[in-house]
C-alpha cells in the first residue's frame, strides 16, 4: 500500500495537465492509465488550442514544441456554397489559435511529467474507488504485470473520458443532473497525404451538408464531411468523398487538395453536462464530466479550463487544509461549460443542413449565418468565442 495526495484516473488532457499544475505548486500525484503509452501518444485526434490553453502551456514550460510545430493561425474562413468569408481572429480579438492535434499535446505533457519525476502508470486498470465520502480515498487497481495494488489518497480525480464509471456516484447525489443532447448528423473524417488546400481552416456549408478543411502538417491534411450518424466507413468510397468535398467547398479560386486517403472514421455528435462535478473527495474533469460536438473546437480546452480551477483548489486543500475553492469547483466550472455548449450548438446548427428540414428552416439557417458574417459585431463575437475566454486564475 502507498499514499499520494492526489490520485488521477486517466492520462488525457485533464489528467496530465492537472498533474503538471499540481507539481509546479509542490503537490504530487499518481496517474493511472488503462492504455499503453504508445496508445495514448499515437491515437490521432484533432485539436485546436484556444489562446488560454496556449498561454498556459507557454507559462508552465510545455509550449516550446507547440510554438515550433503547431499551425498557428490568425484567421478561419466560413464558406456558404463556395463563397468564403474570412474571420480575422487576431484582427478582431488580438489573439490567434493553434491547430495542434490532441495526441501531440499529450506527448508534451507526458514527457514533461516524466522529466519532472512524475508517476504515470500505463496499462493499469482501476478496479475500485472507495472512501470518497470519508477522510481518505482508497483506489484498488491492477498494474501492468497483472498484480493487484492499493493506493490511498487525499483526493481522487476522474479524467478518464466520456465513459467514466465515476459519474455514477456523483449522480447519486440529490439534485445531480446529466443533461444530454444528440445531434441528427455526424462527421465522416479522413486523413490524406496531400499538400495544404490553404493554411487557414475552412468551415463550409452547402445544400449537401457541412465540410471542414483543416491541416495536420504541410503534407498531411484532415478533412471532414457531414454524414448520417448511421453511416459506415464502407459506404464512403474515395470517389464519393472527393466528389462531396469538391461540391461543398470548391470555388473559382480554390480547390480541395487531393491525395492518398489513409484513415477514415465516423464521428458522432453528442453534448452532455454533469452537474455537480464532485462528491466528497471525488472530482470529475474533462470528458468524464462533459462532452461537446467538435464544431466549436472546445473539448480539449474545456478540460484545461476545468483543471485551471481544480488545481489551485487541490493545492489549497492539500497544503493549507483550506477547501473553500475546492468546494466551489462545480459552481465555478459549470457556467463556462454551458457557454461552450452554447457556442458549439450554435456553430453546429448554423453550419449543418438537417435532412428533412422544411425550406423555411433551411433559409432561416443560412440567413442567420449570413447575418453573423456580414457585420463586424457578428464576426467579432464568433472570433471571441472561437479563440476562447481567458482561463480562470486563483491565488494559491
Amino acid at each position: 500500500m502507498s499514499h499520494t495526495p492526489v490520485a488521477i484516473i486517466g492520462a488525457g488532457p485533464a489528467g496530465l495537465t492537472l498533474s503538471h499544475l499540481l507539481h509546479r505548486h509542490g503537490v504530487e500525484s499518481v496517474i493511472l492509465e488503462s492504455r499503453s503509452r504508445a496508445d495514448v501518444e499515437e491515437t490521432v485526434r484533432a485539436g485546436v488550442l484556444e489562446q488560454g490553453t496556449m498561454r498556459l502551456m507557454r507559462e508552465t514550460g510545455v509550449g516550446e514544441r507547440m510554438d515550433r510545430e503547431a499551425d498557428i493561425d490568425d484567421a478561419i474562413e466560413i464558406s456558404i456554397d463556395g463563397r468564403r468569408t474570412r474571420i480575422g481572429l487576431t484582427e478582431l480579438t488580438g489573439h490567434h489559435m493553434a491547430v495542434y492535434p490532441q495526441h501531440e499535446y499529450l506527448k508534451d505533457f507526458i514527457a514533461k511529467r516524466l522529466e519532472d519525476g512524475g508517476a504515470i502508470h500505463f496499462e493499469t486498470t482501476v478496479d475500485d474507488v472507495t472512501g470518497y465520502d470519508g477522510d481518505e480515498v482508497t483506489v484498488t487497481y491492477t498494474d501492468a504485470s497483472g498484480a493487484q495494488q492499493t493506493l490511498t489518497c487525499d483526493y481522487v480525480v476522474a479524467g478518464d473520458g466520456s465513459k467514466s464509471p465515476y459519474r455514477t456516484p456523483v449522480l447519486e447525489l440529490d439534485g445531480a443532473v446529466r443533461d444530454r443532447h444528440e445531434y441528427p448528423y455526424a462527421w465522416f473524417g479522413i486523413l490524406v497525404n496531400a499538400p495544404q488546400t490553404q493554411k487557414e481552416l475552412i468551415y463550409g456549408t452547402h445544400d449537401n451538408g457541412f465540410a471542414l478543411i483543416s491541416t495536420r502538417t504541410p503534407t498531411v491534411q484532415r478533412y471532414y464531411l457531414q454524414c448520417n450518424p448511421e453511416d459506415t466507413v464502407e459506404q464512403w468510397s474515395d470517389e464519393r468523398i472527393w466528389s462531396e468535398l469538391h461540391t461543398r467547398v470548391d470555388s473559382e479560386d480554390l480547390q480541395v487538395s487531393e491525395g492518398e486517403i489513409f484513415d477514415k472514421a465516423v464521428l458522432r455528435f453528442r453534448s452532455a453536462v454533469t452537474d455537480p462535478m464532485q462528491r466528497g473527495r471525488l472530482f470529475l474533469a474533462g470528458d468524464a464530466a462533459h462532452t461537446v460536438p467538435p464544431t466549436g473546437a472546445k473539448g480539449l480546452n474545456l478540460a484545461v479550463a476545468d483543471v485551471a480551477v481544480l488545481a489551485p483548489g487541490l493545492v489549497r486543500a492539500v497544503k493549507k487544509g483550506n477547501r473553500d475553492l475546492l468546494d466551489e469547483y462545480s459552481a465555478l466550472a459549470v457556467p463556462r461549460i454551458w457557454k461552450a455548449q452554447h457556442f458549439s450548438y450554435w456553430m453546429s446548427s448554423m453550419l449543418h443542413s438537417v435532412p428533412g428540414d422544411p425550406h423555411f428552416q433551411t433559409r432561416r439557417r443560412i440567413a442567420e449565418l449570413e447575418s453573423v458574417l456580414s457585420t463586424e459585431a457578428g464576426r467579432t463575437y464568433l472570433a471571441q468565442q472561437y479563440v476562447g475566454l481567458d482561463l480562470p486564475r486563483f491565488e494559491i
